[in-house]
């Protein structure tokens, strides 16, 4: 039987361990593509996260290393300024780049780092049971705000993006969804692009990708694609939010 849409190269032929309508398979497939389309597989590393994909490092066919709770930008730029020829990357929920990781986050944009992050963002803390993340929306409901997220008690959302277009050292930032079939495919170009950018040694990539996770919203699949269509993309308008132009940038310390 001719297959029309074979697992990547890049992906381990295993069950995945994600909830019915959770965008972290859709993901981890686009991420796997990029490396099998440059070709970069065999030289690229991957930073494992806290948190849902905890466990990604059983899934994607590369070598792999999980650290400590947002630490994956600091790992990343070890691994990278120790092995220039390696393609790295950082595989992050929003809980673990926006929160505890978010210092790890910013100083690896300023210091235009030539590393690719892949940022989830599904407004909740997955893995722990839906507690409010940084990226939860206004009014949003979580365990920790069953009320709603309110602004006088729980401050505003952060907008990843956004932020980070202020420095100077990224070089590339694209907010992308997958909550149809159109979006995942102009999703799959940022990743890659994410990939190529690092591949051409022009600097710090970072894609951030509105998922679902219908298990803590506490609606179904269907019903979370519809929440980022209604809910979301008000809150993080889709886009590049920085170019890749401008050439190489050093970061060795030669």
């Amino acid at each position: 039987m001719l297959l029309i849409n074979p697992r990547p190269e890049s992906l381990v032929d295993v069950k995945m361990h994600y909830c019915p309508g959770c965008g972290h398979g859709v993901a981890h497939r686009l991420v796997a593509e990029a490396m099998d389309e440059l070709g970069i597989r065999e030289r690229t590393i991957g930073v494992a996260p806290v948190g849902c994909a905890v466990f990604s490092d059983d899934y994607f066919n590369c070598d792999m290393i999980q650290g400590a709770h947002g630490r994956g930008p600091a790992i990343a730029t070890g691994l990278k300024r120790t092995r220039p020829d390696c393609i790295v990357f950082s595989y992050q929920g929003d809980g673990d780049l926006a929160s505890i990781g978010m210092g790890e986050t910013i100083h690896s944009a300023a210091r235009g780092e030539n590393i690719t992050i892949i940022f989830i963002n599904n407004a909740t803390y997955g893995m722990t049971g839906g507690q409010m993340a940084p990226t939860t929306l206004m009014g949003q409901k979580a365990s920790t705000c069953p009320l709603g997220r309110d602004p006088q008690v729980n401050g505003y959302p952060i907008k990843v993006c956004e932020l980070l277009a202020q420095l100077e050292g990224a070089r590339y930032l694209e907010r992308v969804s997958l909550h149809t079939a159109a979006h995942v495919i102009k999703a799959k170009k940022a990743v890659k692009k994410a990939f190529q950018n690092q591949v051409d040694g022009k600097g710090f990539s970072l894609v951030e990708i509105l998922s679902t996770c219908p298990t803590n919203m506490g609606i179904s699949p269907l019903e979370a694609t519809k929440f980022i269509a209604d809910k979301m993309l008000a809150q993080y308008p889709l886009g590049v939010y920085k170019g890749a132009e401008g050439g190489k940038i050093d970061v060795s310390r030669n």
